[in-house]
C-alpha cells in the first residue's frame, strides 16, 4: 500500500524510485487503489524505504511476508484475505475531502463577499471598513490563509515532491495558490505604504490587484474536483467489492455424526456439509446426497439455476434454492472458485495495460514542464510590458489548469470497470495486459471436444427397419446396452430414460471383441454394434446400409441392433455440438476473426462437425502435442487466441497470444490461460472479445479527452490568444477546468458499466482481418501432421529442440499396440489419453477404425504397462509389436 499519491506523476516517480531498488525485478503501481505489486528478491524493508526516501509513504498489505516481495498468490484464510482487500478498497478519502471541502467553503463565501461581493456589486461592510482598504484586504488574507491551512495537504505534499525533485500535481496547486497568495500579501504591505503617504486613490486601485479569493477559489474548488474523483473511482471498484460481500461466513459440518456451525475459515478439505434452501453453499465441493436447482450467477453471470444430484460440483457462494445437499469440501479458503476469481479481477487491476506506457512516459516528464511553462509565460509577458499582476495571472493559470491526474487515470479506471464488467458475466482477465490484447485477435483456435461440443455423446438419430417400432427398437437397445460400461451405451440408457423407455433384465450378456455385444432377453438373442460387426453377421438393407454410411459422413457413430439375426434399426450417437457454439462462431465471424476448430479426430467426421458449426477452417488428426505447433504456425498469419478445457491444451493455450480456459476444464489448463470463460460456453469468448476492444476503446478515448485537454487549455491560460482574440483565463476557471477533468475521465470509464457484453448487434469488423487463401483457409491439411519434433520448438522457447536431443529423443521408438472394442471417437480419445497419461509416451495416434493406437515412446517401457494402460478402461489389448 502506498500513500502520499496525488496524480501521474507520483505514480512514475515511486516506479522509478523502487525499480532502482537491488533485486527488484518489476514494479506496477496503481493510481486507482494506491497499491504496489514488486516481483523479485529485494527485501520489502528496502522497498519502503525507496519509496519513503522519494517523499511518499509505503505499508505491507495484510498477509504479505515482511522479508522478500511476494512472488506469488498470497497465503491465508480466505476471510483474513478478503478483509485485506476491502481494507485496500475502503474509500478513505472521500470522507476527508467532503470535511475538507465544506469547511473551505464555508470561509469561502465570506472571502467571496469581500473580494467580490463588496467590490464589484457594492455589497455592504460593517462601517469600519469605509474607506479602509488596508482592513478590507487584511480579511481577505486571513480568511484565504484559513482555507490554504484547511487544505495544507496541498502544501505539504506538493513542496514535499518539488524538495525530492519529483514535482506533481499538489506541486502545481501549491505554486499557483501560493504564488496567488505571496502576490497579493505584497500588494497589501505596497497598500499600506499608500496609506501611510496618504495616497487613497493608489491605495483603492490596489484592491484590483489581489489574489486572495484565486487562491482561496483554486484550494476549494480542486477539492470539489478531487472528491467527486474519489467518488466516482470507488465506484469503478464496486463489481470486486460486490464479489466479497458473497463470502460466505459461516459453514454446516457433519462431524462425529452431528451437525455443527462453524466459522467458514474452520472448513477444511474432507469435511461434510449440508445446505438447505436458501443457504449459500460455503466451499467448493462435491454432492454427495440430494438434488436442487442452485443459482450460479454469482460466478458466471448466468441466471438460469443448474440443476445438481449426486456427483455434481457445487462452488463456493452459490446459492442452494430448492433441495436439501450433503456435500465433501473439495477446496476451501484461498482455493476456492470465489477466492480465485477475487485474487484474478484484483491481480488484473494491478496490472498495467501496454497502453498505459504512453501515459506513463508524458507523466514522468508532464510536471517539470508545466512549471518551466508557467515561468516562461511570466516572464514573457512581463517582457512585453504587461502589468506584474496580470503576468503573474497566466503564470498561475497554466500551473492550475494543468492537471496530470486525469492522464494517469485514463487507463487504471477503464481496466479495473472492464475487469469488474467481465467478473458480473464469468469472464475473467488475469492481467490488464491481455484485457487490452484479446480484442485484437484476428485467429481464434478452438478445441473441439468440451468446447464446440459437449464432450458427452448423445442420441443424435432413430431410423427403424421395417415392421419395428420405436419403442421396440429403444427398449431392446437399452435392455441391451444396460449392462455395458461403455460411454455409447450411457448416452442410449440416458435417451430411453428421457422418453419412458421400458428396460428389461437379459441374460448371458457379452462385450464381443469386434465392436459388438450380446445378450439374451426372453428366449430372443440380442445383438448390438458397429457396421462392419453387424454386416458380418447379418444381411443389412441396401436402404440402411447407405443411411449407415450416410451418418458415418456426418460424424455420427450408426449403433445397429438385431434381434435373432435380423436387423431392427440403428440409433446413431455423437459427441453433439453445444447449443450456443454455433451462434458464437458466427458472431466471432462477424467481428472480423478467422475461427478454426482443432481435433484429433479423422477429417471425415472433424469435417461433418466443422461444417455444423460453421468454422472457416478444420485442422484433424492433431496429436495433443501438435496443437501448439498447429498455433505457432496460425500465429504467422495474425494474433491468434485458443480455446480450450483439458490438460493436453495447456501447452498451445500457453502458446497463444490469447489462451482461453473453459471454466469447467481442467486447473493446468486454467492456469495455463490469460482469459477463464466461466460458463464453459462459446458465447462468452465472443463477449470477451468484445469488453476487449470497447475498453480499449474507453482507453483510447479517456487519454484523448486527458491529453486534448491540456493541449486545448494551457495555451488559453498563457494568454496565447490574448491579443488575437483577448481570450484569456481567470486563474479561478482553470482551477474549475481542472477541477473537472479527472471527473469527466473517471465518468466516462463508469460508462462501460452500461456495455451489453453479448449483444452483438454493434459488432465490427476487424480494420485488418487476415486474409485466408483461395480455399478460405490458412493452413494445408499437411502442412503439420508430417512434422518432425524439431519443428514444433516455439518462438518462446528457441532451446527445446536442443533440450530434445539431450534427452536422447532423436531417434523415437514407436509401438502399434491392436485393439478391440473401439466403437467411436470417444473411444479413440479414451484411448490416447490413458497412454498419453504415461511419463513414457510422447504421443498416441489411435484409429478405432483400424483398430489400432501407434505409441511414440521418450523411453522404453515394458508392453504390460501399455497393456494395462489401456485395458483399465474396458478395451482389450490383442497384441503389441
Amino acid at each position: 500500500m502506498v500513500t502520499g499519491m496525488s496524480c501521474a506523476s507520483c505514480q512514475a516517480h515511486v516506479e522509478k524510485a523502487v525499480s532502482k531498488v537491488s533485486g527488484v525485478e518489476s514494479v506496477s503501481v496503481s493510481l486507482l487503489t494506491n497499491e504496489m505489486a514488486v516481483t523479485g528478491t529485494a527485501a520489502a524493508a528496502d522497498i519502503i524505504k525507496a519509496v519513503e526516501d522519494a517523499g511518499y509513504g509505503a505499508s505491507l498489505e495484510a498477509g504479505q511476508n515482511a522479508d522478500k516481495t511476494s512472488g506469488g498468490r498470497k497465503t491465508g484464510s480466505l476471510n483474513t484475505k478478503i478483509a485485506a482487500e476491502e481494507e485496500a478498497l475502503k474509500d478513505r478519502t472521500t470522507p476527508v475531502l467532503k470535511k475538507r471541502l465544506f469547511s473551505s467553503l464555508g470561509f469561502l463565501l465570506v472571502l467571496m463577499y469581500f473580494s467580490m461581493g463588496h467590490m464589484m456589486w457594492g455589497w455592504p461592510l460593517p462601517s469600519f471598513f469605509d474607506h479602509n482598504p488596508a482592513a478590507v484586504t487584511l480579511v481577505e488574507m486571513i480568511l484565504s490563509a484559513v482555507i490554504m491551512i484547511i487544505n495544507k495537504k496541498f502544501f505539504v505534499s506538493g513542496f514535499k515532491g518539488l524538495i525530492h525533485r519529483a514535482p506533481n500535481m499538489d506541486t502545481l496547486v501549491a505554486l499557483g495558490a501560493g504564488a496567488a497568495f505571496t502576490y497579493s500579501t505584497i500588494i497589501l504591505f505596497a497598500m499600506t505604504r499608500a496609506m501611510a503617504d496618504m495616497d487613497m486613490d493608489k491605495a483603492m486601485g490596489y484592491m484590483n490587484e489581489l489574489y486572495f479569493e484565486s487562491a482561496g477559489m483554486i484550494l476549494t474548488l480542486i477539492t470539489v474536483g478531487k472528491m467527486l474523483e474519489s467518488y466516482s473511482k470507488g465506484k469503478t471498484t464496486d463489481a470486486l467489492k460486490s464479489l466479497m460481500k458473497l463470502a460466505p461466513q459461516k459453514a454446516t459440518v457433519v462431524r462425529d455424526g452431528v451437525e455443527k456451525e462453524v466459522p467458514i475459515d474452520d472448513v477444511v478439505k474432507g469435511d461434510i456439509f449440508t445446505v438447505r434452501p436458501g443457504e449459500s453453499i460455503p466451499v467448493d465441493g462435491v454432492v454427495l446426497e440430494g438434488s436442487s436447482a442452485v443459482n450460479e450467477s454469482a460466478l458466471t453471470g448466468e441466471s438460469i439455476p443448474v440443476d445438481k444430484g449426486p456427483g455434481s460440483k457445487v462452488s463456493s457462494a452459490t446459492v442452494n434454492q430448492s433441495g436439501f445437499l450433503t456435500c465433501r469440501a473439495e477446496k476451501v479458503g484461498e482455493d476456492t472458485s470465489l477466492a480465485q476469481i477475487i485474487q484474478m479481477v484484483s491481480d488484473a487491476s494491478a496490472t498495467k495495460a501496454p497502453v498505459a506506457k504512453l501515459a506513463d512516459t508524458i507523466s514522468g516528464y508532464f510536471v517539470p514542464v508545466v512549471i518551466a511553462i508557467a515561468l516562461v509565460t511570466t516572464a514573457i509577458w512581463l517582457l512585453t510590458g504587461s502589468g506584474i499582476g496580470f503576468a503573474l495571472a497566466r503564470g498561475i493559470c497554466v500551473l492550475v489548469v494543468s492537471c496530470p491526474c486525469a492522464l494517469g487515470l485514463a487507463t487504471p479506471v477503464a481496466i479495473m470497470v472492464g475487469n469488474g464488467m467481465g467478473a458480473k458475466n464469468g469472464i475473467l482477465f488475469k492481467t490488464a495486459e491481455s484485457l487490452q490484447e484479446t480484442g485484437n485477435i484476428q485467429i481464434m483456435a478452438l478445441d473441439k471436444t468440451g468446447t464446440i461440443t459437449s464432450g458427452n455423446p448423445a442420441v443424435t438419430d432413430v431410423y427403424l427397419a421395417a415392421g419395428v417400432t420405436r419403442d421396440e427398437l429403444l427398449s431392446t437397445a437399452a435392455s441391451l446396452e444396460q449392462k455395458s460400461e461403455h460411454p455409447l451405451a450411457k448416452a442410449v440408457l440416458r435417451y430411453a430414460s428421457e422418453n419412458n423407455i421400458r428396460i428389461s433384465e437379459v441374460s448371458g450378456f457379452t462385450a464381443l471383441p469386434g465392436n459388438g455385444l450380446t445378450a439374451v432377453l426372453d428366449g430372443h438373442v440380442l445383438t448390438g454394434g458397429s457396421k462392419k460387426y453387424i454386416s458380418d453377421k447379418t444381411a443389412i438393407p441396401q436402404e440402411l446400409l447407405a443411411r449407415a454410411d450416410a451418418l458415418s459422413g456426418e460424424g455420427k457413430t450408426p449403433l445397429l441392433f438385431t434381434c435373432d439375426n435380423k436387423l431392427i434399426g440403428i440409433i446413431a450417437v455423437a459427441d453433439t455440438i453445444k447449443e450456443d457454439s454455433a451462434e458464437a462462431i458466427r458472431q466471432l465471424k462477424k467481428m472480423g476473426i478467422h475461427v478454426v476448430m482443432l481435433t484429433g479426430d479423422n477429417q471425415k467426421t472433424a469435417e461433418a462437425i466443422g461444417r455444423q458449426a460453421g468454422v472457416d477452417e478444420v485442422v484433424a488428426g492433431v496429436l495433443p502435442d501438435g496443437k501448439q505447433s498447429v498455433i505457432a504456425r496460425l500465429q504467422k498469419f495474425g494474433k491468434t487466441a485458443m480455446v480450450g478445457d483439458g490438460i493436453n491444451d495447456a501447452p498451445a493455450l500457453t502458446r497463444a497470444d490469447i489462451g482461453m480456459a473453459i471454466g469447467a476444464g481442467t486447473d493446468v489448463a486454467i492456469d495455463a490461460a490469460d482469459v477463464v470463460l466461466m460458463k464453459s460456453s462459446l458465447m462468452d469468448a465472443a463477449a470477451a472479445v468484445r469488453l476487449s476492444r470497447q475498453t480499449y476503446k474507453n482507453i483510447l478515448e479517456n487519454l484523448f479527452w486527458a491529453l486534448i485537454y491540456n493541449t486545448l487549455l494551457i495555451p488559453v491560460a498563457a494568454g496565447a490568444y490574448y491579443h488575437a482574440f483577448h481570450l484569456s483565463m481567470n486563474p479561478m476557471l482553470g482551477a474549475a477546468a481542472m477541477s473537472l477533468s479527472s471527473f469527466f475521465v473517471v465518468s466516462n470509464a463508469l460508462r462501460l458499466n452500461l456495455l451489453k457484453v453479448f449483444d452483438s448487434s454493434k459488432d465490427k469488423m476487424l480494420k485488418h482481418p487476415v486474409s485466408a487463401g483461395m480455399d478460405g483457409k490458412l493452413l494445408s491439411a499437411s502442412s503439420f501432421v508430417s512434422e518432425k519434433e524439431a519443428d514444433t520448438c516455439t518462438i518462446k522457447d528457441q532451446s527445446c529442440h536442443r533440450e530434445n536431443q539431450k534427452k536422447g529423443m532423436g531417434n523415437k521408438m514407436t509401438k502399434t499396440i491392436n485393439i478391440t472394442g473401439m466403437m467411436c471417437g470417444h473411444c479413440e480419445a479414451t484411448v490416447k489419453k490413458a497412454l498419453e497419461a504415461l511419463p513414457q509416451v510422447d504421443h498416441a495416434d489411435v484409429s478405432h477404425e483400424t483398430g489400432k493406437a501407434v505409441v511414440t515412446l521418450n523411453a522404453d517401457v515394458d508392453n504390460d504397462v501399455l497393456k494395462k494402460a489401456v485395458e483399465n478402461h474396458d478395451y482389450t489389448v490383442v497384441s503389441i509389436g
